[in-house]
């Protein structure tokens, strides 16, 4: 089984930038898209980005579109967001999953196993 250990966060002014990292050990061959989320307090996990491990666009939300990148390393195993322009609406734990289905979804449910997640809070 995939297991995903997420790093990066902080704490950062508004406009500041952060980049997180997600390492996978045990990747399956069968994984075709890495998904980041977050999810901030009293709130339902959200999509955040997406990328395939091989060929594809990148897919982002409305919300952090032009302002995060999303990237790979194959050889590492490791999948990075790097936040730019960061809003206190930015605050969250982001986590990264592996999609379990082959078609594109950015539902939460067809992501999965989780990490334990990394902080983000944007704040002066």
């Amino acid at each position: 089984q995939e297991q995903l250990v997420e790093s990066g966060g902080g704490l950062v002014q508004p406009g500041g930038s952060l980049r997180l990292s997600c390492v996978v050990s045990g990747r399956r061959s069968s994984t075709i898209r890495m998904g980041w989320f977050r999810q901030a307090p009293g709130e339902e996990r959200e999509f955040v980005a997406l990328i395939t491990w091989n060929l594809g666009t990148p897919q982002y939300a409305d919300s952090v579109k032009g302002r995060f990148i999303i990237s790979r390393d194959n050889a590492k195993n490791t999948v990075y967001l790097q936040m730019n322009s960061l809003k206190p609406e930015d605050t969250a734990v982001y986590y990264c999953a592996p999609s379990k289905r082959l078609s594109l979804t950015t539902s939460p449910t067809d992501f999965g196993p989780w990490g334990q997640g990394t902080q983000v809070t944007v704040s002066s």
